[in-house]
């Protein structure tokens, strides 16, 4: 029988994933380019789905299932299709340091 997914953690560099049988599989992020290219919060905002057989990123588009991690299977999307996404991404502004002067004149 398939463990299933418990919980998962996601670093700067790995991803963590907690399975039913009491293992935890830890694997490069680099892996998986999406979740490498995310901000902190959008690897934190995922969700376990088919009743824990896979894990789901909604802002990335990204799944991944515990047969592929058991099996050691990287990310399948080509060079193309994630360059695209990575161009159509919208990154937040990146906060100014106090103290820093505007560009925009004063209302």
């Amino acid at each position: 029988m398939m463990p299933t997914l418990t919980d998962v953690n996601v670093t700067s560099d790995a991803l963590a994933a907690e399975l039913s049988d009491g293992r935890t599989l830890s694997v490069p992020l680099a892996w998986y380019p999406r979740l490498l290219h995310a901000t902190p919060a959008e690897r934190q905002a995922w969700r376990l789905v088919g009743a824990g057989s896979g894990v789901h990123w909604p802002a990335l588009d990204e799944d991944i299932s515990v047969a592929n991690l058991l099996a050691g299977k990287r990310s399948g999307e080509s060079q193309g299709s994630l360059r695209r996404w990575i161009a159509g991404r919208v990154t937040p502004p990146t906060p100014r340091p106090s103290g820093s002067i505007s560009s925009t004149p004063p209302a």
